[in-house]
């Protein structure tokens, strides 16, 4: 069952009634500047839009503005509204069965899961592996797909797919347009928006890209039960030895459409602004209605945290759990977005017109503080506006 996002349906270009407060981004940049003093990364960017322009973008710790940082799965919003645009043109059926798209995902009872079903992390096959070679190997990774099965009944919870569901979809993307997937991506929803390839960079053009570097201690469980009520996190592909393997040239050159993404912190914010101010120029108005406006995805995470997910973005919702969302306390109901691996931010806030790139190379050993963090710069970017009378 799919509902209207809180104040659904509003016009997303329409003039933003409110102003930035220069001393409220003094303190952004000093919540920023105190994670690096403090030692607890040792860089990160951070930049925000607003009105379609960006207004700030600073670096901190050993990291300029002139680099580029992974996204992590803060790509994956770009993969799904090229998949939705796709379908709009009648290239991708939403509620038809992948396997009608790509015939080997159909076995082993995967033969009903449909699109909509993938892109809401609902198809049931969250574990589901592709190994280091298939990054670059297409006929391997569908030959991978016939092999997979579902570890739950698609379609009834919700389960993060970190990498299995958007390898899926950019399989997609390359079927029915005949073109890797990175190169439509690029075309369809980023170019347009004024932003650089994200996806699939080549080799020689790597030179200004930030190698990520582990940091920080393991967890301290005692802290992680008081805060959350639980004594570790779940194990799943996302380890620090994963993340570390995309500092490997040819995995950031095969564009893993789940977490391999790589831009500054500057173009992640304006790319928020784009999607927010569009007017049709890169976005069917159906597709942004769907992607920002209508959540799809309300079961319940391993934490009890509802999804809240429309097709392409986590909506930060009226119901007390944006900040488990990554939303921080003080952005609205409408903010979508979506995060990456330890703390990476990027999101667009409707009412405040705000939106927010936070990226850092320092991938923190200890979950509770990278969210903590999350929590605290979107909470300081989140109030750099105020109403106008």
């Amino acid at each position: 069952m799919a509902r209207e996002a809180p104040g659904g349906g509003a016009d997303y270009g329409a003039e933003v009634m409110t102003t930035i407060v220069p001393e409220r981004i003094a303190r952004l940049i000093a919540r920023c500047q105190r994670e690096v003093d403090e030692g607890r990364i040792p860089g990160c960017q951070v930049a925000l839009g607003f009105e379609g322009e960006i207004v700030l973008f600073e670096a901190f710790g050993d990291l300029t503005t002139e680099q580029r940082l992974h996204t992590y799965s803060a790509i994956k919003p770009t993969v799904s509204l090229t998949v939705l645009e796709l379908a709009a043109e009648g290239l991708l059926d939403l509620d038809g069965p992948v396997s009608a798209v790509l015939p080997t995902f159909g076995s082993n009872g995967k033969a009903a899961i449909t699109l909509s079903q993938v892109l809401l992390h609902a198809g049931g096959f969250p574990h589901a592996p592709v190994g280091l070679p298939e990054f670059s190997d297409r006929d391997a990774r569908l030959a991978r797909y016939e092999g997979w099965r579902t570890t739950w009944e698609p379609g009834s919870a919700f389960e993060y797919h970190a990498s299995s569901a958007h390898w899926v979809l950019a399989d997609c993307i390359t079927e029915v347009t005949g073109r890797p997937h990175a190169d439509v991506i690029t075309e369809r929803v980023m170019a347009p928006a004024g932003c650089s390839r994200w996806l699939a960079i080549s080799e020689d053009d790597q030179a200004n890209i930030a190698d990520v570097v582990s940091v920080g201690e393991v967890p301290d469980l005692e802290a992680m039960a008081a805060q959350f009520g639980i004594e570790s996190m779940p194990t799943t592909e996302v380890t620090d030895d994963a993340l570390l393997v995309f500092n490997e040239p040819s995995i950031r050159a095969a564009g893993h459409p789940g977490g391999g993404g790589v831009c500054s912190a500057a173009e992640m914010a304006l790319w928020y602004q784009a999607v927010m101010h569009d007017d049709g120029g890169f976005l069917r108005p159906e597709v942004k209605q769907d992607a920002l406006d209508v959540v799809r995805q309300y079961h319940v995470d391993w934490m009890g945290t509802g999804a809240n997910r429309s097709h392409a973005f986590t909506i930060g919702g009226d119901d007390g759990q944006a900040l488990m969302r990554g939303y921080g306390h003080t952005t609205g109901p409408r903010t979508f977005g979506h995060g990456g691996a330890k703390g990476q931010r990027g999101w667009g806030d409707p009412d405040s017109g705000l939106s927010l790139g936070f990226m850092t190379h320092g991938l923190d050993r200890d979950d509770l503080v990278h969210a903590r963090r999350g929590a605290g710069v979107s909470s300081a970017a989140g109030s750099c506006t105020t109403p106008v009378d």
